[in-house]
């Protein structure tokens, strides 16, 4: 077993994290809401796996940032982290920069960049790992769409959020409408159902707060306690304090030799910056004993700020007028990440304590950073910081929903000094022991080695009767041949079973799909009864719908590309208007598509439907085939609009499709760049394409009408050898 584990192929590793201000070199933690530990955690944890013998390369995505208001770093679509590590920024949404609640209608481009840059790449990486919702979104759709299993760290969850905010007080609308909570979770649910493997800090966070959640399934999950670069702190014994942050700290307090209470933390609501100056404000007690010192992030003007942090640093002003703790409240504007270690040793020299008041903490960065500096913490009793008191034994648990219980607590640090030195002692040894990158990347790599085993099993038992033998070759493929099913594909037994010869050829370097009016349960029900291959793709419902793979993987994408304007309801109300055409059966009826029998005795043409649409202010594509059916769908909707949706979502040309049709619904895919086929036994509504560059009306009837415009295109392997083979 040692053996063929050392034989192993060293992994190519594709993070994902996609909200925030992401750059190695002076992160910019603190500076709102979006960049704070996670920017953290991603780029250490990259530059950690890409140390590891086992791993070959590592490739970080975020979004590329060109915006005045922040620095042109973020605009550098690759920044190399080390040998094997590198950051990568993708376009996603407008070029400035957003607020992570904004960024969530832009997230299907981000999925179709990644594609575009793995196909660049020339190969597939062998897991994803997504960081928080917004990029769970992005990894769930590559992992289905490529059959590679997702690894997922949460960071934060909705639900958990959503539940102490309402219980701080808050009103349920506004927390909706400021944070979009409904679509976080739900996406969350779907990552939850999909990833192969969710990494947690501590197991309360798996029991309490992803098992609030409906997909909840203990056997995905691995406690993995995050690594922390602490070679930047020490406690305050080891070298002198810089004698311009002590300045910067104390001219703030009237009496700058009594203990410093230390927060840091980004000005957002969940931080409960109220709840501690609450908590100190009223108890005369604390203010007597010790000196607060608060730090949330950098700032120039409060007036130019994002307005939720505006809220935040206005009612901290204002509470600190409130309480009158003008000289016992430091509130330094400019704090930069050299200065946060020297901040830890100089609460740490007064013997101090650090504060997190968050209402609720996945993990806890900062108390990791204080107890590496000697510094005694109080943190919420929820999710990391229960086992980093644990692990470290360096401070006490508080209920920070209480603000009375903070103060409680906060005194009782502070108050014995023989405590106070054993917790500091305690920490500065215990985070080396149980909180380094080396020991989080050795158990990472382990889970992350034992999940692909299992997948590779369970690749071997999907593809055992299948003819592509492999992962899906959409996203590497050179060509890509797509045909209708109806009387192009299914019609000629003899020559469908030498198109299945050549597509077995062809696999691996081909993309082999259908593209066809039917629904996608009628469209499997045919091909197996046919015996035909599994597609690599199905565009089905003319077009409505597209899905991958024997898994029937959907296009999360399209649908929501082909959602604008799309009034289903009204649509179907203003057909009742329209003679001679009936509605057919309810399963032939589809999210975006309302599918009619026309009599063509009766019914208008196609312009005067669409007239009658449009003056009602719809919008819709009409596509009248067969002088039989008649299909309303969304106007980007159609069997063209998806192979060139298709071309673009994977970085494949349009010239090298290969596409195949008999009937009016075929038209739009037939023309334009495509290498096109009009089979022998077309209908006449194709007539008017004849003698139209790259479209081939083929002589022979059916499936030999497609090998004949093969041979014609010159398209794939040649197909005379696989006639000469069937012939033999």
């Amino acid at each position: 077993m040692q053996n063929k584990r050392q034989k192993e192929s060293p992994l190519y590793i594709l993070m994902i994290s996609v909200h925030g201000l992401v750059r190695s070199k002076n992160p910019e933690l603190g500076r709102d809401a979006d960049s704070g530990g996670q920017v953290k955690y991603v780029i250490e944890l990259a530059q950690a796996l890409a140390n590891h013998r086992q791993v070959e390369k590592v490739d970080l995505l975020t979004r590329v940032i060109n915006d005045s208001s922040v620095s042109e770093d973020y605009a550098s679509t690759e920044e190399i982290l080390s040998k094997n590590a590198r950051i990568i920024r993708l376009p996603c949404g407008p070029k400035r920069y957003l607020r992570k609640e904004a960024l969530w209608p832009h997230l299907d481009q981000m999925v179709d960049q990644c594609l575009h840059f793995l196909r660049q790449q020339g190969r597939l990486p062998d897991f994803i790992h997504s960081h928080y919702a917004d990029a769970g979104y992005v990894g769930r759709q590559l992992s289905m769409l490529l059959d590679i299993p997702l690894i997922h760290t949460g960071h934060s969850l909705g639900r958990p959020k959503f539940d102490r905010l309402l219980k701080s007080g808050r009103k349920e609308a506004a927390i909706e409408k400021q944070f979009n909570f409904s679509r976080r979770i739900a996406v969350e649910e779907d990552v939850m159902q999909q990833a192969s493997m969710i990494v947690t800090s501590t197991r309360q966070e798996i029991e309490e707060q992803y098992g609030m959640y409906r997909n909840y399934d203990a056997c995905r999950y691995r406690v993995i306690q995050p690594g922390v670069d602490i070679s930047r702190y020490s406690p305050p014994s080891r070298k002198p304090i810089n004698e311009n942050l002590i300045l910067l700290i104390d001219r703030f307090l009237v009496d700058s030799s009594k203990p410093i209470i230390l927060t840091i933390c980004r000005p957002d609501i969940r931080k409960n910056i109220k709840g501690l100056i609450e908590a100190y404000g009223n108890n005369k007690a604390l203010q007597a004993l010790a000196n607060l010192v608060i730090v949330a992030g950098s700032r120039e003007d409060i007036s130019t700020m994002d307005k939720p942090q505006q809220q935040v640093m206005n009612e901290l002003l204002l509470d600190i007028d409130k309480y009158d703790l003008w000289g016992k409240v430091a509130f330094p504007k400019n704090i930069t990440q050299d200065d946060i270690p020297e901040l830890y040793r100089y609460a740490a020299k007064t013997r101090g304590v650090f504060v997190n008041a968050a209402f609720t903490e996945p993990f806890g960065l900062t108390l990791i950073e204080a107890a590496a500096s000697g510094l005694p913490i109080v943190a919420p009793n929820d999710g990391g910081p229960q086992d980093i008191i644990s692990n470290c034994c360096n401070g006490l648990l508080t209920n920070t929903l209480e603000s009375s219980d903070i103060a409680e607590s906060l005194n009782l640090a502070l108050s014995n000094r023989e405590q106070w030195l054993r917790w500091s002692k305690n920490g500065l040894v215990n985070v080396k022991r149980h909180y380094s990158w080396d020991g989080h990347v050795k158990k990472y790599m382990k889970e992350a080695r034992l999940l692909l085993r299992k997948d590779r099993k369970r690749m071997r038992r999907k593809y055992a009767a299948k003819f592509n033998t492999g992962k899906s070759p959409m996203p590497l493929a050179k060509i890509a041949l797509v045909s209708d099913i109806d009387n192009t594909l299914i019609g000629d037994k003899n020559n469908l079973q030498i198109l299945i010869t050549w597509l077995r050829n062809n696999a691996g370097d081909m993309v082999f799909g259908v593209a066809t009016g039917r629904p996608l349960e009628s469209a499997v029900e045919i091909l197996k009864k046919n015996r035909v291959p599994f597609p690599d793709v199905l565009i089905t419902s003319v077009g409505s719908e597209i899905n991958y793979g024997s898994e029937l993987t959907p296009d999360i994408g399209w649908a929501n590309h082909i959602r604008h304007q799309w009034r289903r309801d009204d649509l179907a109300n203003a057909m009742r208007d329209i003679p001679g055409v009936k509605l057919q059966k309810p399963e032939n009826q589809r999210e975006f598509k309302i599918s009619y029998i026309a009599d063509p005795a009766l019914i208008p043409s196609v312009e005067i439907i669409y007239q009658h649409l449009q003056a009602l202010n719809l919008q819709a594509q009409v596509i009248y085939s067969h002088n039989e059916f008649l299909d309303i769908l969304p106007m980007r909707a159609s069997k063209g609009h998806a192979i060139r949706y298709l071309a673009y979502k994977w970085g494949l040309p349009l010239k090298q499709f290969l596409v195949a049709g008999d009937s009016g619904n075929d038209s739009e895919m037939l023309i334009g760049d495509t290498m096109a086929v009009v089979v022998g036994n077309h209908s006449s509504e194709l007539e008017h394409l004849r003698g139209l560059e790259q479209v081939y009306f083929a002589q022979k009837d059916y499936a030999g009408g497609i090998l004949e415009g093969l041979e014609h295109y010159n398209f794939g392997k040649p197909v005379s050898p696989v006639l000469e083979k069937m012939d033999g």
